[in-house]
């Protein structure tokens, strides 16, 4: 019965998100929409997709904010989409389902030729950084237990309390298979809990482990631990834009637009740019219009 209502509240999740964020209603018109999966890291890159084809293409740009990369797939191959930033990981495992596997070149290679096949999406290549799942815990824990990797972290999870976001508790390559490649046990089932509050949890003692993201700029500022995964669990997660096929046979500038991003950002630099909204409340989009001209990128004019 958990389960048959688990399946529900997320189909309807998926079918309210898609239906809530028509376009025309929800900030999207334009020729061309892109989208963020929504949270800090994916509005920021969200507006740099947009801010990069809007200054190098005669297009408008739309921009749509969903809740998830399932909903986010679900309205990019609906067509309510063209492109967005996803992670290689997430996509080969989350939305292909297929078993995770360690190396970024031939997780590439797989999710290329199974979007175009299957979805009619272009994969293009990466941003320049890997945001991967982080187990994070207070840097003063990490201290007195001299903790630095998963496995040394596993003999003090049965005092500990977790607390983790819904869809890392759910997914393929989230705390299930995690929890059993290290032999994770807690005093109490985790907490599933709001992203958005999942860092104050930990500072007000809350819980003792959560998992965020490697690039998340809040980690070094709070000063919070990652812990190394010794095991290799965590498939790669290189950020990279999906497009529709049919939008680049469209609008062959876009394509030209978004390879000029190629490699433009690293891991330090992502988490710089998230610390810099989260942390010092700055506007996203001046955020990314500062990046773009520390990269020379704000000038460049593309021709069809």
């Amino acid at each position: 019965m958990k389960r048959f209502f688990a399946f529900f509240f997320v189909t309807f999740a998926l079918v309210i998100g898609i239906a809530s964020c028509n376009p025309s209603t929800s900030g999207g018109g334009g020729d061309i929409v892109v989208a963020s999966k929504g949270f800090t890291e994916q509005d920021i890159l969200s507006e740099l997709l947009a801010q990069q084809i809007e200054a190098t293409t005669n297009l408008k740009v739309g921009r749509l904010r969903f809740t998830s990369a399932l909903v986010t797939h679900q309205a990019i191959t609906a067509g309510k989409i063209d492109a967005y930033v996803e992670y290689t990981g997430t996509a080969f495992t989350v939305i292909l389902k297929q078993k995770a596997i360690n190396d970024p070149k031939e997780v590439y290679q797989r999710l290329k030729e199974a979007y175009a096949q299957q979805f009619n999406l272009e994969v293009m290549e990466s941003l320049g950084f890997e945001n991967t799942f982080a187990m994070i815990i207070r840097g003063e824990d990490a201290s007195r237990y001299n903790i630095k990797t998963l496995s040394e972290a596993a003999q003090y999870t049965p005092e500990w309390r977790g607390g983790f976001g819904y869809e890392f508790i759910e997914r393929e390559d989230g705390f299930p298979g995690l929890a059993k490649s290290y032999g994770l046990r807690f005093a109490k089932s985790p907490r599933i809990m709001d992203l958005g509050l999942i860092y104050r949890a930990i500072l007000q003692k809350q819980v003792d482990m959560i998992n965020g993201n490697s690039t998340d700029g809040q980690i070094s500022r709070l000063g919070l631990v990652v812990l190394k995964d010794d095991k290799q669990y965590f498939p790669p997660y290189q950020a990279t834009p999906i497009v529709r096929k049919e939008t680049l046979q469209k609008y062959p500038e876009v394509r030209k637009a978004i390879a000029q991003l190629v490699g433009t950002i690293s891991a330090p630099e992502m988490r710089q740019l998230n610390y810099l909204v989260e942390g010092e409340l700055r506007d996203v989009k001046e955020v990314v219009s500062e990046f773009r001209k520390a990269k020379g990128l704000a000038s460049q004019q593309i021709k069809t």
